[in-house]
């Protein structure tokens, strides 16, 4: 039966934790130029990668619906521009969650790894 007594002095083998960060801590944080850094650099990979891509996809939903001709073009066999376009849909999508991946570990994760490193020492 678990009650909410207090254990014995020297009684557990548990290590003590520090205690968490605050709210203030946080704020205090969120408001540091190292912060504003790390923000930085991940706002300026995300947002034009994002548009991008966007951009990509746009053209090809376009592309589908008012230019039936150009995508029924033939490549070789039974293969036209379409399934071609749609396919490198797939690969845009692999090849910027890879380079995503290898920036992060470059740019991203150092800092934000030194910043909870920081609020971990803090606490």
């Amino acid at each position: 039966m678990a009650t909410d007594a207090p254990p014995p002095p020297g009684g557990t083998d548990a290590p003590t934790r520090p205690a968490p960060p605050t709210t203030p801590d946080f704020v205090e944080m969120q408001e540091s130029a190292e912060f504003s850094e790390l923000r930085q650099t991940y706002r300026s990979f995300a947002f034009p990668l994002t548009v991008a891509f966007i951009a990509w996809y746009l053209l090809f939903v376009l592309l589908s619906n008012y230019a039936g001709g150009f995508m029924g073009t033939k490549l070789f066999g039974n293969v036209n521009v379409a399934l071609v376009l749609g396919l490198a849909q797939f690969l845009s999508t692999f090849l910027i969650a890879w380079f995503y991946a290898r920036y992060a570990a470059r740019k991203l994760d150092p800092r934000a790894a030194a910043i909870k490193s920081r609020m971990e020492a803090d606490a």
